[in-house]
């Protein structure tokens, strides 16, 4: 009785998971062993090619645009992952501290951002950086002494891009903050108000260590999605010199859509997944072994 009902409860569970399988191995599995086969040949986007083995990973060392590409990346990724996340973890302690209407009211204006489309983005901060109407360029023109065209400005694009990336991605982190803060128990505050703990004690000894696992996995999120970044660089380099300011993933399009090179940008493709989940796992393992120290 006891080993039909196993059967019974493992048939289940296998009929249950069966389509999440399906769409797994159709959409993920599937399209990233293709992309891999694609990889090693000189195919075209549509249709097929030659064999080339690593013909198309070696050319990737004496690529100047992939080189580039690559420290462009990187250099986003620093202007953007951990400021972002500092910055939704201090508005997330502010808006923590409210209550009621004015708790939602405020979280909904920072979460606002998240949910406009990226042409909204771009249109609305295009506008605010007009080099002859931008509200931006009063302030600009005070610190630096004249308007710059930021977005036709090679030093200032990538740091302007990532400030308009945390000011639109930063309600997410925000969100998520909040919610870790409201898994701790007000009690264990009041211990230690009780024994004396200042505001920076409050935060250091208990906050901090508590809200810890939230903060490796929205670093661990922020680090993904950076690592893809490709719809603002791209539309704010529209019109302009692209190539100075270029991402892998804008690469990707470049090389696979644009020149028709199918084989060469699935090796970039393949480059930038192994990079994301390389990265990925190595800094979750070290934020997790750093909060299994504390």
């Amino acid at each position: 009785m006891l080993a039909s009902t196993r059967r019974s409860e493992r048939r289940s569970a296998y009929i249950l998971i069966a389509p999440y399988l399906v769409i797994f191995v159709v959409l993920f599995i599937y399209p990233t062993v293709k992309m891999l086969e694609l990889s090693f040949t000189n195919a075209p986007l549509i249709g097929a090619g030659d064999w080339v083995s690593f013909k198309n990973y070696l050319k990737l060392f004496s690529d100047r645009a992939f080189n580039t590409a690559v420290w462009n990346t990187g250099y986003f990724v620093v202007l953007t992952v951990v400021p972002n996340v500092a910055i939704g973890l201090v508005i997330a302690l502010m808006v923590s501290r409210l209550k009621g209407w004015t708790q939602s009211i405020i979280l909904a204006a920072f979460f606002l951002p998240y949910i406009l489309p990226v042409s909204v983005v771009f249109l609305m901060w295009r506008w605010i950086f007009d080099l002859q109407f931008g509200i931006a360029q009063y302030v600009i023109e005070f610190f630096y002494g004249e308007r710059v065209a930021v977005f036709r400005s090679i030093p200032w694009f990538l740091p302007m891009v990532a400030l308009i990336t945390i000011w639109w991605t930063n309600g997410f982190n925000v969100l998520l903050f909040i919610a870790g803060l409201k898994n701790i128990s007000p009690e264990i505050y009041d211990a230690a108000a009780i024994d004396g703990a200042n505001r920076w004690q409050l935060f250091w000894k208990i906050t901090w260590p508590l809200i810890w696992p939230v903060t490796a996995l929205v670093l661990t999120i922020q680090l993904i999605l950076q690592l893809k970044i490709f719809d603002q660089v791209y539309l704010f380099s529209t019109g302009g010199r692209a190539d100075p300011t270029m991402v892998l993933v804008q690469l990707i399009y470049r090389e696979a859509f644009q020149r028709n090179h199918g084989g060469y940008g699935a090796t970039i493709a393949t480059a930038l997944f192994v990079l994301i989940a390389a990265l990925s796992v190595l800094q979750y393992q070290v934020l997790r072994a750093r909060g299994a120290e504390r």
